[in-house]
């Protein structure tokens, strides 16, 4: 058994996402984007293939993001409200990576462990930029399944899906601690 990293224990007994609409300027620098996208990648991945890309969003991209995001939200027929959601956190963000579930054809790998993979590279994502002082969360929306948007705005080919958005800023407030499961009514011992 190698030691305890009782440091890391603590940071995982209180991590907690910050939500993205409190997240301001200035975002990561390419440098420290680029640290926080190779710590991401450090995730099971069976069969080493791989199976997810990042996109990084920032700037004028946000822009456009939240435009075809709006176009995406009322082609697909959603509400007022929903459409307004859909472009909100683009016209919020400041820094966003979409993590893409790109699985990769294998006789030995099944695909649900792909997009296991591809959600632990989301977490893992949160998790180092929390862990390096930023704010961070991680969101998908209802438009980031529309087809039309997610191969329009961000070029994902047919088989490719949209794990989750993951931003990262600056936060303005550490929010309150929230509920958290009952363990023993989560948990079985066999």
């Amino acid at each position: 058994m190698t030691a305890r990293n009782e440091a890391a224990l603590e940071f995982l007994k209180t991590r907690r996402s910050r939500p993205a609409k409190t997240l301001q300027a200035p975002g990561p620098s390419k440098a420290e984007l680029q640290e926080l996208l190779e710590i991401a990648a450090r995730v099971p991945d069976h069969g080493k293939l791989e199976p997810w890309r990042f996109i990084v969003i920032e700037g004028d991209a946000m822009g456009r993001m939240a435009e075809a995001a709006g176009k995406a939200a009322q082609a697909a027929g959603y509400d007022a409200e929903m459409a307004a959601k859909a472009r909100a956190q683009f016209e919020q963000g400041i820094c966003a990576v979409a993590v893409i579930l790109s699985p990769v054809l294998s006789e030995k790998v099944p695909e649900i462990e792909q997009v296991y993979s591809a959600g632990a590279v989301c977490h893992n994502l949160v998790a180092a930029a929390l862990a390096a002082g930023w704010g961070a969360n991680w969101l998908s929306g209802a438009v980031s399944h529309e087809r039309h948007f997610t191969e329009g705005a961000l070029g994902l080919t047919p088989s490719e899906r949209i794990a989750g958005f993951i931003h990262i800023a600056t936060e303005t407030n550490r929010p309150p601690e929230r509920p958290r499961p009952d363990m023993q009514a989560k948990t079985t011992w066999a």
